[in-house]
């Protein structure tokens, strides 16, 4: 099977990068309302390495990784951290095999790294600012304007 043509493909990558980036940003706001301190505190006490410092990273990039893949921009380094700060939060605060978060288990932090991955594999979609910066985003008219003045 074939996937999805255009329009239809890049309007799912918009609803994902969206989703995705908007889960972020609440999780990484959330984190920020309590304080370094406080994230420090609970990552500690989780045995998370370096936790004032894997705090800091933790809201750095579910806020700035978040907001990168709401706008479509660095989609492809976005991702990829995105899903390596998942892989970790697995690691060290959702480890084993239930996968129900309301017990512990992993599958927020799952469901993130791969949408993390497949933005980072798939890219952004033609509704990103990475697009517009590569010139994929014209449209039909500013296309044909372009090729006419040799672009």
């Amino acid at each position: 099977m074939r996937p999805l043509p255009t329009p239809f493909s890049d309007i799912a990558l918009l609803l994902v990068r969206l989703l995705v980036g908007v889960v972020l940003v609440a999780h990484g706001l959330q984190k920020l309302s309590n304080g370094v301190g406080g994230v420090a505190s609970g990552f500690a006490g989780m045995g998370i390495p370096l936790p004032t410092v894997s705090a800091l990273f933790a809201i750095a990039v579910e806020i700035g990784g978040g907001v990168l893949l709401l706008a479509g921009a660095a989609t492809t380094v976005a991702g990829l951290v995105v899903a390596v700060e998942m892989v970790g939060a697995y690691l060290f605060a959702h480890p084993g095999l239930n996968p129900f978060v309301d017990s512990g288990g992993w599958e927020l932090v799952g469901v993130i790294a791969a949408g993390g991955l497949a933005l980072a594999a798939a890219g952004p979609g033609r509704f990103s600012v990475d697009a517009l910066v590569a010139g994929r985003g014209r449209t039909p008219a500013r296309h044909a304007v372009g090729v006419s003045s040799g672009e």
